[in-house]
């Protein structure tokens, strides 16, 4: 590979668009823009109980830290597709649009560790990864005019879509940098922050993880406040609101990509409710819908059919979730059968969570 800085960049460039990402786009390593602003979201405990992202710190204010050398910044994008299935009806769930086909870690993961074997074939060092890293990888997209950060904190192509998985790779080559987006794509529109069903947002750009109903539905082993359940409504897993009234998610980009098309889009609640933690387990192996585990899945369920308020619904919580192994199945059931007027008069209940719904 050249290493003429103008061949170079277009040579990285080919091979990262040959691996797959869509988008690509380069900026100088230097210390973490806007890490300042992610250092005070830590320290206002915004993060809940996601503890990882307050571990690495180091690396993450400057990524030299943990790659001597790096010196420019590769910011890589892969659209998902964002066009809703026919709503079902009945006692099913949504699913956000991130989570309908395989799981990001492991697609873009994959393409990021093929890239980086043949970056080193030629002579490229590379470190980076997916959200699981300790990178900023929104804040190194901006710069590298990758999209900007919108008020809902989520990164978007201005007038193209917010349905992108990101990824970074730092490199020990100086290419020529790509100039950021600039300028606020926002303006005065607010209509993430109004739409929120949880009110996650304490104002533009400020994201409380505590309120939203992605962390309660797939990073929290809690059950959610009781104030925040019925704001839910049929988000069995995640949340894509605040991104749907987005204006520039006016348009649904067209997305080939097989293993990301809408197999599990809605889930059928009931027979959710019905299958084994271990089978769900199995069934949902390679996707997003795994993260929460069985139990999760199921206390989510209830939720949701808590708020859809069908009483044909009654009969499966109680011999099904009622009677979970796991307090947060059980104690999410009560809620559910409580809003459907179908909680049973006694219950043989010792568990502290579970106890605290019957109160």
């Amino acid at each position: 590979m050249s290493r003429g800085s103008q061949q170079c960049r277009a040579d990285v460039i080919g091979l990262a668009r040959e691996h797959g990402f869509v988008h690509v786009r380069v900026a100088n390593v230097s210390q973490t823009p806007r890490f300042s602003t992610y250092a005070h979201w830590i320290e206002r405990g915004h993060h809940g109980e996601m503890a990882y992202l307050a571990r690495n710190m180091d690396v993450r204010s400057d990524p030299r830290r943990r790659m001597e050398g790096a010196q420019s910044v590769l910011a890589l994008g892969v659209p998902y597709p964002s066009e809703v299935p026919p709503d079902p009806g009945g006692l099913t769930g949504r699913v956000a649009r991130y989570a309908w086909g395989r799981d990001y870690h492991n697609l873009v993961g994959k393409r990021l560790r093929k890239l980086k074997r043949d970056l080193r074939a030629n002579g490229i060092n590379a470190w980076g990864g997916v959200d699981t890293a300790p990178i900023l990888e929104r804040a190194w997209a901006e710069a590298a005019g990758l999209g900007v950060t919108g008020k809902s904190c989520v990164q978007f192509l201005p007038g193209q879509t917010s349905y992108l998985f990101l990824a970074i790779l730092f490199v020990d080559q100086q290419l020529l940098p790509d100039t950021p987006i600039g300028r606020d794509h926002c303006g005065s529109c607010t209509r993430c922050l109004v739409g929120c069903p949880t009110d996650a947002f304490s104002g533009p750009y400020a994201l409380d993880a505590t309120k939203c109903i992605a962390y309660w539905t797939i990073e929290s082993r809690e059950i959610a406040p009781k104030s925040l359940r019925s704001q839910f409504g049929r988000w069995l897993l995640g949340c894509d609101v605040c991104q749907e009234v987005c204006p520039h998610n006016h348009k649904n980009p067209s997305v080939l990509e097989q293993d990301l098309q809408p197999r599990n889009a809605w889930i059928d609640l009931p027979e959710l409710l019905c299958t084994p933690d271990e089978d769900l387990l199995e069934r949902y192996r390679g996707t997003p819908l795994r993260r929460p585990r069985g139990d999760g899945l199921k206390r989510n369920a209830c939720i949701v059919l808590g708020n859809i308020g069908d009483p044909d619904a009654c009969d499966v919580i109680r011999t099904q979730a009622l009677t979970h192994p796991a307090p947060i199945v059980r104690a999410a059931a009560v809620w559910a059968l409580r809003e459907l007027d179908g909680l049973p008069s006694k219950l043989d209940e010792h568990d502290p969570m579970v106890l605290r719904e019957l109160d």
